[in-house]
């Protein structure tokens, strides 16, 4: 019987054959934690009397979730982490380098590698065929001090993925759409195998967004194949040796398989206070916003920028709307920079921030005021998740979120795209 991603990939890792249910120890190819989570990643290694990381140089310390830093305690959180890095020879990533998750697919993970981070959108370098997966501090601290560490094997829903998009519409209204018909725990614990030939076509950055957000259903991992436009992207970053093949074997077996045509999808919106309270963009209509906040891990590439300059380019964002726009890493910034899409952001009114995480998380650079709404391209609405309870988050695609900015109420990009 053949394998799914999840199976293939763990067995590799294994060195035995694993089926849906049992439970796996695996090598562990790259850990990482960012600063909210490292600190106690830290204090538990050491508590738990390691000495030594199994790999220094795939031991990576990531500050970037309060960067730069906004309290005397966040600061201590990075010094913390900077000392642990020069002592242990694990590699960091300095304020302003970017968001740990689009620096891991930039610059570490490779196709069937296993990955764990402290932080639960690791699954986002399953774009790249790795079994990547979030974890406690607890677990992530063993991993880093002994190279392996265990896994029930998940799983598997295949998402079919048919059709081509229109203009307008992307993958963040392809996860989004999934999320709203399984629903937040519609998929707990279960490896997103997607396939098909809409995903055959997709670039890698595309691919990004929808494994990002795999968490956002429960999943255990939200897996693509290794195929062409993986190895483009390992190309485009001077990592093609990175590269090697892996699909899943004809016969595998699913627990599910759900089929989607992505033709049919229109621009969606998730609205307060859950990722599945999912609605079209045309049915929020009229909704004013106070913010616009274009970035995240899970959309703040350079194909987001440019999608987002291109519905900008000679226009102004809405008087009463504040347009926060935040490169997910210095490459994206730099690339952005060249092909002029900053300058196309300033000229609209962009306040422009630093690489790194910003506003999402509700530390600091985009806090909602009181009963203020704010239209991101994040991958989370909870209550209190930009900062205020009181504050009200709906999640969209850049198109959606820059034709938002435009007229201060939310609005369907497409009006904008039209030939």
């Amino acid at each position: 019987m053949g394998q799914t991603l999840a199976e293939k990939i763990l067995s590799q890792k294994s060195g035995v054959t694993v089926r849906a249910g049992d439970i796996a120890i695996s090598g562990v190819d790259l850990a990482f934690v960012q600063d909210t989570t490292g600190p106690l990643t830290v204090r538990q290694f050491y508590e738990g009397g390691f000495e030594k990381l199994a790999k220094p140089d795939r031991t990576i310390l990531f500050l970037d979730h309060a960067a730069p830093s906004p309290s005397r305690e966040l600061s201590n959180d990075h010094r913390t982490l900077r000392e642990f890095a020069a002592k242990s020879g694990a590699r960091l990533s300095e304020v302003g380098d970017g968001i740990c998750h689009q620096l891991v697919a930039e610059s570490y993970a490779r196709p069937g590698e296993v990955i764990v981070g402290s932080d639960s959108h690791t699954v986002t370098a399953g774009a790249l065929a790795a079994f990547a997966t979030g974890m406690g501090s607890t677990d992530v601290a063993v991993a880093m001090a002994l190279g392996q560490t265990w896994f029930r094997v998940p799983e598997t829903f295949r998402i079919e993925c048919t059709g081509a998009f229109q203009t307008g519409v992307s993958a963040k209204d392809l996860i989004l759409h999934l999320i709203g018909s399984i629903g937040a725990d519609g998929a707990t614990y279960k490896a997103l195998e997607f396939g098909g030939e809409a995903v055959d076509r997709m670039p890698v950055g595309e691919r990004l967004v929808i494994a990002n957000m795999a968490v956002e259903a429960g999943a255990k991992a939200g897996l693509f194949p290794s195929d062409a436009e993986t190895r483009k992207y390992l190309l485009a970053h001077k990592r093609v040796n990175d590269y090697k093949p892996i699909q899943p074997d004809p016969g595998a077996r699913y627990e599910r398989v759900i089929p989607i045509d992505v033709s049919k999808l229109e621009p969606l919106v998730a609205q307060p206070h859950t990722v599945d309270n999912v609605a079209t963009a045309a049915k929020l209509k009229g909704t004013k916003v106070q913010e616009v906040f274009l970035g995240t891990c899970t959309n703040g590439r350079l194909d987001d920028l440019a999608m987002a300059a291109r519905i900008l380019k000679g226009k102004r964002a809405h008087p009463q709307t504040r347009l926060l726009v935040a490169p997910a890493s210095r490459g994206v910034l730099q690339a952005a920079i060249r092909a002029g899409y900053i300058q196309i952001l300033l000229d609209a009114g962009a306040a422009v921030l630093p690489p790194g995480c910003a506003a999402c998380l509700g530390l600091h650079q985009g806090v909602l005021g009181d009963t203020e709404a704010c239209l991101s391209t994040a991958n989370r609405n909870f209550k209190g998740r930009m900062g205020n309870p009181e504050g009200f988050i709906y999640l969209a695609s850049p198109a959606t979120a820059a034709a938002t900015a435009l007229m201060g109420e939310i609005t369907d990009p497409r009006e904008f795209l039209r030939a």
